[in-house]
């Protein structure tokens, strides 16, 4: 007994020795598999040089495509990430599966991407150059653009990339995993600007690296810091911080991303952090002020963003044994007001990665594998907190991505397995299924425009064609 609890002590002192020295240190890396731990007292070496955000380019042969339509940032245009489209997608996938316009090799992790003017943009990490690569492609043929990158290590921890970067038609921003927040000009790679977060501003990186992806919002963007700042908003065009909001109760950055909202008629953006959930204001005459906030929602993991159900309601949903809850943020002549309703068991929902999305009145999402016998099943839940279906035993998926696009629910299982059901609360009824990835842990965020579903597992990205024969 003295020898097992010697052991935890000595694995929880190393642990936080890993943890600590993470910012200070190069570890020599060896092929681990994600999430092993490796021993802390390896051979270190190097002292980690200054990070030179932006440093590098390099140019390709790829041009950008002239197809339209986009997916600009996390959870796509409307924050939802719900897709409405004239196009006719099909619902009988055959024995040879969806049809492949393009792969591309990635480095390891569930970095996102997003689609803008024919180009897609993602962050990835460069395993062989201990490198952040920001990289465009052409939607056409996935040919490589240009990419822009720097030198960062990372220790593999479950991959190393992690985020969806935010584009508009002049600027591409991103935040790596170390919380390295970088813009460049979007049509050529161009440097812009870089901040680290970490060492400008305090912030502490989270556990397993962030998750945080970049909230655009007119000319500035909204990074969620928990550091010096609770939030900053940064011109996009010169990185000048424009406004900031205190954090005097020192809250700490999570892996939620910061999403925009209008509550009782006031535009804010809110964010969770370790600490509770904050709402800021947007408007011009007060941006940055914190509107309302509440500790009611503290936990060490959150990685789901909050999600508005437009009546002031806001849901908030966790892993690792957290399950959810709902909140109800109201108007008293001027001041803001904030209200737990209800909590939610894990058995009941919850989310482990991913954010559920709110479509037609209910409430969509996967159960976390702590979830009793409905376990990584997906669920339909009424607002009231009442479940109006599950999957059921034999339809089981995992930490993969959703999204629902024309009335279908898209699920992508860590196994590379797709799945295509019904987004009703009528009861789950499955339309198709195609195996379109041959990885593992196919976690990173799915992205959708023009009929093309881009998604991706540990270290290959797809472009897949979901459009019927007579649409294409």
């Amino acid at each position: 007994m003295i020898l097992i609890v010697a052991g935890i002590v000595a694995g929880v002192f190393l642990l936080v020795w890993w943890r600590n020295s993470s910012n200070n240190l190069h570890i020599e890396r060896r092929n681990a598999l994600p999430g092993e731990f490796v021993d802390p007292t390896a051979v270190l070496s190097q002292v980690d040089a200054p990070v030179k955000i932006g440093e590098k380019f390099q140019k390709f042969d790829g041009v950008p495509s002239k197809l339209d339509g986009a997916w600009p940032c996390f959870r796509g245009a409307n924050h939802d990430n719900i897709v409405s489209t004239p196009l006719l997608l099909s619902e009988h996938w055959d024995e040879k599966g969806l049809p492949v316009r393009w792969s591309v090799n990635l480095g390891e992790g569930y970095a996102g991407p997003v689609i803008l003017n024919g180009c897609v943009y993602l962050l990835d990490y460069d395993d062989k150059e201990d490198a952040d690569s920001l990289r465009c492609f052409s939607l056409d043929n996935g040919k490589e653009i240009w990419r822009r990158w720097y030198h960062v290590h990372v220790k593999r921890n479950h991959g190393m990339s992690r985020t969806v970067p935010a584009v508009t038609d002049r600027h591409v921003i991103t935040i790596g995993p170390r919380c390295h927040v970088m813009c460049t000009d979007a049509r050529n790679g161009e440097f812009k600007w870089g901040i680290d977060l970490e060492k400008e501003w305090g912030a502490s990186v989270p556990m397993w690296y962030t998750g945080q992806c970049p909230l655009v919002d007119g000319n500035q963007v909204i990074i969620g810091v928990g550091g010096k700042a609770l939030l900053i908003g940064v011109d996009c065009e010169t990185g000048k911080v424009l406004w900031q909001t205190p954090n005097e109760k020192k809250w700490k950055m999570s892996h939620s991303s910061v999403l925009p909202m209008s509550i009782a008629g006031r535009k804010m953006y809110v964010y969770c952090s370790i600490g509770g959930i904050t709402g800021v204001s947007a408007e011009k005459d007060d941006i940055g002020k914190i509107v309302w906030e509440t500790g009611e929602w503290n936990h060490q993991v959150v990685a789901p963003a909050p999600v508005s159900l437009g009546d002031g309601r806001i849901f908030m949903t966790s892993g690792y044994g957290v399950g959810s809850a709902m909140f109800k943020v109201v108007n008293s002549a001027g001041n803001f007001f904030v209200t737990k309703l209800y909590d939610l068991d894990k058995k009941i929902f919850a989310c482990e990665q991913h954010t559920p999305i709110f479509y037609k009145g209910y409430l969509f999402s996967v159960l976390p594998a702590d979830a009793g016998p409905v376990r990584k099943q997906a669920v339909c839940l009424n607002p009231d907190g009442k479940v109006a279906w599950t999957s059921g035993s034999s339809e089981r998926f995992g930490l993969g991505p959703f999204m629902v696009i024309n009335d279908k629910l898209i699920i992508l299982e860590d196994n590379g397995m797709l799945t295509m059901a019904k987004a009703t609360e009528q009861g789950y009824v499955k339309l198709a299924q195609s195996k379109v990835l041959d990885g593992k842990e196919s976690w990173a965020p799915m992205a959708f425009a023009n009929g093309f579903l881009l998604l991706r597992d540990y270290e290959t990205m797809r472009c897949l064609d979901l459009r019927k024969v007579d649409e294409k």
